[in-house]
């Protein structure tokens, strides 16, 4: 099988997201990167290159012109991953779209709900393919709960409980220079949402990718307890789903001796389950009236979602880069099969959940701006 050539787009030295996206993208050897605009500085941009093994001539001292090269080039990238600051999303998907080069996108889609219509619309017309790394879905045990679900083993969802919370913005270090946190607390790179855009988008989307529900209101009440901070770093958000489902979503990065505490629980008329990032390889599942049961990832119970998912025998920990690798490999069999042309059914994040997320982003920062009132989440 011939490798995808992959390009990057930000994500040079030292930076978190961009080596993680490589990692995950060299997991299943599907990709070989081969191309990067990989910082706006030059210079940066080409040590960064350098460091990773990329030609000197395919290294690019801005994406435009990275996009307008590869694009004429015999053996130019198929795909190419963005992991800039949001605010650069749009224009930078936009070029490469339009120089018929595939998208993987990290999340949130953009910066603005306008921009993410805009860009989806583009999508569409192109016929290209266009993943955003909601990475969490790619784990083996949110594949099982999903599964278990669309099987009806809960029953009709009721309830959906979920928070996702984190302690690394519980003082001001934006003002100390921490680059990571200076982009995600500023406006005009980040957009409207702080914490609600950066993790709040994450855990809008498991749940819906896990129940099959969507969202159709919300109510949101926003907080930026550090001070100085002009985005949110907190927030309490209601949720209505079109089955009539009731769902509660509490966001914060200020929770103080929380790392990475993304949870779902859901529960229907006949069971619960329950999941947690920290503990990835193990589904809670509650059966109404009978004992507690525990999933193992590649163990008794687990589902076929779950097992194409799962790369090791059960009892070794596969988590975060192993999750992001499967969005990494099932983007890859997309492209093959758009060089193909054939159809693909896939759990790929796309674009439209990109939108939904963007529309998620709008509706709560509307909503808190109201003074807490329900908005609704249809166009």
């Amino acid at each position: 099988m011939t490798k995808i050539k992959l390009g990057m787009v930000g994500g040079g030295k030292d930076a978190f997201i961009g080596e993680v996206h490589r990692m995950a993208a060299r997991l299943d050897n599907r990709y070989e990167l081969v191309a990067g605009a990989l910082s706006s500085d030059a210079k940066r941009a080409a040590v960064s290159a350098m460091e990773l093994g990329i030609s000197e001539k395919r290294s690019y001292a801005s994406y435009k012109e990275m996009a307008k090269k590869e694009g004429k080039l015999k053996n130019g990238i198929d795909a190419v991953a963005i992991v800039t600051p949001n605010h650069l999303h749009a224009d930078v998907a936009t070029e490469f779209l339009n120089a018929g080069i595939h998208v993987i996108c990290d999340k949130p889609l953009t910066s603005c709900l306008e921009d993410a219509e805009e860009l989806a619309a583009l999508v569409k017309s192109s016929g290209l393919v266009f993943a955003v790394t909601y990475n969490y879905s790619g784990y083996p045990m949110v594949r099982q709960a999903k599964e278990m679900i669309a099987k009806g083993d809960i029953g009709t969802v009721r309830v959906v409980q979920l928070e996702y919370a984190q302690d690394w913005l519980a003082t001001n270090i934006e003002q100390d220079g921490q680059k990571q946190a200076a982009w995600r607390t500023n406006p005009e790179q980040a957009g409207a949402g702080g914490a609600i855009g950066d993790i709040g988008t994450h855990a809008f989307h498991l749940a819906e990718f896990i129940t099959g529900l969507e969202a159709n209101s919300l109510l949101a009440d926003l907080d930026a307890f550090v001070g100085g901070r002009s985005l949110d770093d907190n927030a309490n958000i209601l949720l209505h789903y079109k089955n009539g489902a009731k769902g509660m979503l509490w966001v914060s990065q200020i929770a103080s001796g929380k790392e990475n505490g993304l949870r779902i629980r859901v529960y229907g008329t006949k069971a619960g389950i329950e999941w947690a990032q920290e503990d990835p390889n193990y589904l809670h599942f509650t059966p109404l009236g009978e004992p507690r049961r525990m999933i193992t990832r590649s163990g008794a119970g687990a589902g076929e979602l779950a097992n194409a998912a799962s790369r090791i025998p059960g009892g070794h920990p596969e988590g975060f880069i192993e999750g992001f690798a499967n969005i990494y490999r099932e983007t890859a069999d997309l492209i093959e099969a758009h060089r193909d042309q054939r159809e693909l059914n896939s759990l790929v994040p796309n674009v439209d959940d990109g939108l939904r997320g963007m529309r998620f982003i709008d509706k709560a920062v509307a909503s808190n701006h109201a003074g807490s009132i329900w908005q609704s989440l249809d166009h």
